[in-house]
């Protein structure tokens, strides 16, 4: 077998676990992870499938929204993306990457937990690039709770709800009447709404809700032209998990193809979701598990 062939074996294409153990703060940094997260900095390739479109993506800074950031680009869309500010460092990386790719970056700090930080930051897309093409709500929180229910705070419980749940939906109300006809809405969702974990048990809840919303909203806008749909990922190495995660050594080992993701493995199911060639896809779950059946 060519060695370009054993390249492309998805089992073996990227680091399989055991990893080392490796614990950070909220909300982690791409920088101390071993193995370093593959974004595409070096692989993707884009074929103008998005010319001239305005994104605006939550969650940015790093992980699979940098890796969207990335493809978007590349694709030759402008991007906006937000970020925390205590990941300016992360956003200034992404930016970096997307002004590389000879497009427009604008790097938002905002808490999308905050309706008047939300309704800001679409004003001020709209500001940059006159119109928003494709929303991609990507930004999410969890918290592994290996303890059970009991340990869930209602701190906790709030900031995933408000984060993963009211965030995309202020997000959606706001920008959807500035989106043409033939712009798109992408949620992310995971295979956590189809196959909850008992240690994620308030993030599980919040992505079943996204398909909801997902497969409600698409009703809602089709006739307008618009399509929404979301991504179901699977295990991904992001700096979420040695943030979030008691144990990173075996992080992704249960996938069936025996590792976890990297972020530029995902961004191709974004990509063209917000593409015309998806002009007939909308209300649907791409999911992206590594083999993990979802419905």
């Amino acid at each position: 077998m060519s060695q370009d062939r054993e390249s492309q074996d998805p089992v073996t294409k990227y680091p399989e676990p055991d990893f080392p153990q490796q614990d950070q703060d909220h909300p982690g940094w791409t920088g101390p992870m071993d193995p370093q997260p593959d974004h595409g900095e070096e692989s993707y390739r884009g074929n103008a499938l998005l010319h001239d479109r305005k994104a605006v993506l939550t969650g940015g800074d790093s992980g699979i929204g940098r890796a969207i950031a990335v493809a978007y680009a590349r694709e030759g869309a402008d991007v906006a993306f937000t970020y925390l500010p205590e990941e300016e460092n992360e956003a200034r990386k992404t930016a970096a990457l997307v002004e590389e790719a000879g497009r427009k970056a604008a790097a938002l700090p905002c808490d999308i937990r905050e309706e008047d930080q939300c309704q800001a930051l679409v004003e001020r897309a709209l500001a940059e690039f006159g119109r928003i093409d494709i929303l991609v709500n990507n930004a999410a929180y969890q918290m592994s709770q290996p303890d059970g229910i009991s340990a869930i705070t209602t701190e906790q419980f709030d900031r995933v709800m408000r984060t993963n749940l009211y965030g995309m939906f202020w997000l959606s109300k706001m920008a959807l009447p500035h989106i043409p006809k033939g712009g798109c809405v992408i949620n992310s969702t995971s295979v956590q709404a189809y196959k909850p974990s008992p240690h994620l048990l308030d993030y599980a809840m919040t992505k079943g809700a996204i398909v909801t919303f997902t497969q409600g909203l698409a009703q809602m806008v089709a006739s307008d032209g618009i399509r929404v749909n979301a991504v179901a990922p699977g295990p991904v190495w992001t700096p979420l998990i040695p943030a979030t995660m008691p144990d990173t050594v075996e992080f992704g080992k249960q996938s069936p193809m025996g590792r976890p993701a990297q972020p530029a493995e995902m961004a191709p199911a974004y990509v063209f979701l917000a593409s015309p060639q998806a002009s007939y896809i909308t209300a649907e779950v791409v999911n992206a598990t590594g083999g993990t059946p979802l419905p």
